[in-house]
């Protein structure tokens, strides 16, 4: 699930790769993609991951798939601050957002 400014993605990881790796190939393949269909792209540097657990997989899923009917409610840095706060996360908002 997209918008204008971030994505959702919703993966499973086998237990040998790390979310570092993981986003590293998600962000080379896409943007090789994008590349070869002549659009103007590019990735942010950073990305936020939070591990979700299996019972709460549909949830996760359906709000991902529902990105824009959230943002016309909530700002995209609205919601990743409380998602950091959720998870306990200390964090400096001029850090995260540069």
């Amino acid at each position: 699930g997209a918008t204008r400014d971030h994505a959702h993605v919703l993966i499973a990881l086998q237990p040998d790769m790390t979310v570092a790796k993981a986003v590293q190939t998600l962000k080379a393949n896409s943007s090789r993609w994008i590349a070869e269909h002549g659009i103007d792209f590019a990735w942010q540097e950073g990305y936020g991951a939070f591990s979700v657990s299996p019972d709460r997989v549909d949830a996760v899923r359906h709000y991902v798939l529902h990105q824009p009917e959230h943002h016309a409610k909530r700002s995209y840095e609205d919601e990743f601050t409380a998602m950091l706060k959720a998870a306990g996360m200390e964090f400096k908002q001029e850090e995260v957002f540069g």
